[in-house]
């Protein structure tokens, strides 16, 4: 039976929601706070660039759009890591083929927009803000921000969709038992940009996603269709190293000078992007319930994560998709179908914060020394000699889709294997022998 579902949130989880319930033939209402972003345009400077991988790939086939956010997807291999002598090495994600895929935030945003509107029962209202909601009677209301004008919009099931700080969710907030917490990262972000080249084409290699660690802080950039890069400085607010020490454009020069000397020949708008873009900040949501009666919450509203794993949009989307699929396995039971989805999800979407937090120490601390990269090594190097035994977690949590809390704990195990291989004498010299083989079947034995 159709059902009348209202949607708060236009971007990509929203939008994407949007497809999937009215392709299951139920009436959907999208209510955005921002105005149309196909006319007012994208505002830059907060992260504008994703990495698509398989989850969300398959999420956007089931509803068509795969081929499109194709032509505009940057595939990237693997990371090439930019030490401070200016020696470069590159580390492949997982095995020949496969790749991460750098695309703009906006422009998806806009194409699942435009895909959405060919429903005829989706239609987008922007410019409304969410300042109430009735969960006894699945209302709420919007208020127009130049009008004034004030909606209450009834509906048989209300979606919050509307990112990490969800005027949904801080409604939900006021009901007995649930459960809030919020955990902010002692360090920020700041957007630059490295032009594409004066006769077109990427100044740095096209096919991966550069990374300049140093240690307690890191800058990484990810290729942009036009020939840019997005360029993204971590670093900590204050202290050492920190946002607080780069008062004037002298300041922020002689920092780019002292840590990342081979990127400043290409960032010839530093001064400008560093003083016009904002600081953001970075922050790990989580909370249970996401359901309160006909409500429920999903993507960023209900899980937001730190941005290193590059899973915040992959791991929204596939909260679509894996409640469309209980949707089906319930027989449209709704009731069943969101209580099984939050359950479904919680755990995974907490193990994938836990990764994402932990990932930044990966990229920051550990990616330029050797003994890490020798540690991928090994672990690349048996996950190809046992296929179907043993997994890289990177492997399991970009290019599969094994659900995010089995591979932290699968990943955890092998840990064990990895720590024994990489305390023989030598390992350095003879991480691909057949001892290191013989090593790893002798332990996988005992997993069966």
């Amino acid at each position: 039976m159709s059902k009348k579902i209202t949607i708060a949130g236009a971007g990509l989880v929203g939008s994407v929601l949007a497809c999937y319930l009215a392709k299951r033939g139920h009436k959907v209402n999208v209510y955005e706070r921002r105005p149309d972003m196909r006319q007012a345009g994208y505002i830059g400077g907060r992260s504008i660039n994703l990495a698509l991988s398989s989850r969300g790939w398959h999420a956007l086939d089931k509803i068509g759009l795969s081929d499109r956010i194709a032509e505009i997807a940057i595939p990237m291999s693997g990371r090439m890591v930019h030490a401070l002598d200016g020696t470069t090495t590159y580390i492949p994600y997982g095995q020949d083929g496969q790749s991460i895929y750098s695309v703009s935030r906006g422009e998806l945003n806009r194409i699942v927009i435009d895909e959405a509107e060919r429903y005829p029962d989706i239609h987008f209202h922007f410019d409304q803000v969410c300042s109430h909601v009735d969960f006894d009677n699945t209302t709420a209301r919007f208020t127009h921000v130049h009008s004034g004008h004030v909606n209450t919009i009834a509906s048989d099931y209300l979606f919050a969709a509307d990112g990490a700080f969800s005027a949904v969710r801080y409604e939900m907030q006021k009901a007995p038992q649930f459960n809030f917490s919020q955990t902010y990262e002692d360090y920020g972000y700041k957007e630059l940009t490295i032009p594409a080249l004066p006769g077109g084409g990427w100044a740095l290699e096209r096919n991966a996603l550069h990374i300049w660690p140093r240690q307690s802080f890191m800058m990484i950039a990810l290729p942009n269709i036009d020939g840019s890069f997005t360029v993204t400085l971590f670093a900590s607010y204050k202290g050492e190293n920190g946002f607080d020490r780069l008062r004037t454009p002298a300041d922020v020069t002689a920092y780019f000078q002292q840590h990342f000397p081979t990127a400043l020949p290409h960032l010839p708008t530093l001064e400008h992007d560093f003083f016009d873009n904002p600081t953001g900040a970075l922050v790990t949501m989580r909370c249970f319930p996401w359901v309160h009666r006909h409500t429920a919450l999903i993507g960023d509203a209900a899980h937001a994560v730190v941005p290193f794993y590059g899973q915040g949009m992959n791991c929204g989307f596939e909260d679509v998709d894996v409640l469309d699929d209980i949707l089906t396995a319930a027989g449209d039971n709704w009731t069943q179908a969101l209580d099984r989805y939050q359950h479904a999800r919680k755990a995974n979407a907490d193990a994938i914060a836990d990764l994402a937090l932990y990932n930044y120490i990966e990229m920051r601390d550990l990616s330029g020394q050797p003994e890490f990269q020798l540690r991928l090594k090994v672990e690349k190097h048996l996950a190809a000699h046992f296929p179907g035994r043993f997994h890289t977690l990177y492997s399991m949590v970009t290019f599969d889709r094994v659900p995010y809390a089995e591979a932290r704990a699968r990943a955890a195990r092998q840990s064990t294997l990895l720590d024994q291989i990489m305390a023989m004498p030598h390992i350095a010299d003879r991480w691909d022998s057949p001892e290191v083989l013989r090593a790893a079947e002798a332990w996988l034995a005992t997993q069966a």
